[in-house]
């Protein structure tokens, strides 16, 4: 038997060489179709829903991104137009404070103005009043002076008081011009 071996690989040459044998060509076959079928029964199924899942959750995730973009960019609209009426509040809020200021300054400014005229004209009152009470006290002791003083130059008293107080008078109204015009060439 060793030699039918020995020729049999003898014989074999050329095309021999490269190709199997055919049992084994037969048996290698039949290995790789159990293979295919156990992958194309048990194993691509799997393979195929596991790919089908992933490209789910990419999808998604790419869906979650697109709205998450658009939450971003309806969330940046949304500030801005907060921040605008935030703006425009502030203003109309500064603009009202302002009016109330310019109220409340020209309220005092009226109240200040009309409780200096008041006191104003209280002591333009006041003043005429002492103004007058002086002018009567003025008058009454200038009157007894000047009667005095006409007692002692004519040397008799004076007994007729009409006269008298016509005098004084008459003196008084006469100083008092005089006061005038000095006060008006001031």
């Amino acid at each position: 038997m060793h030699q039918i071996v020995a020729a049999a690989d003898q014989e074999v040459g050329g095309l021999a060489v490269i190709l199997p044998p055919l049992y084994e060509i037969f048996w290698s076959a039949l290995v790789l179709l159990i293979v295919l079928l156990l992958v194309g029964r048990y194993a691509l199924p799997r393979i195929y829903k596991t790919m089908d899942e992933r490209a789910a959750a990419i999808e998604e995730g790419l869906g979650a991104a697109e709205q998450a973009k658009a939450d971003q960019a309806a969330a940046a609209r949304e500030r801005e137009e907060i921040i605008r009426e935030a703006h425009a509040e502030a203003h109309t809020i500064r603009e009202r404070a302002n009016d109330e200021a310019k109220a409340i300054v020209a309220a005092a400014r009226h109240e200040a103005t009309s409780e200096a005229n008041r006191i104003l004209e209280a002591s333009e009152r006041q003043i005429l009043a002492e103004k007058q009470a002086a002018q009567i006290s003025l008058r009454s002791e200038v009157g007894l002076l000047a009667s005095e003083l006409a007692e002692k130059i004519i040397g008799e008293q004076l007994t007729d008081t009409a006269l008298t107080s016509r005098v004084v008078d008459r003196f008084l109204d006469e100083l008092e011009a005089d006061s005038a015009l000095v006060e008006e060439k001031r």
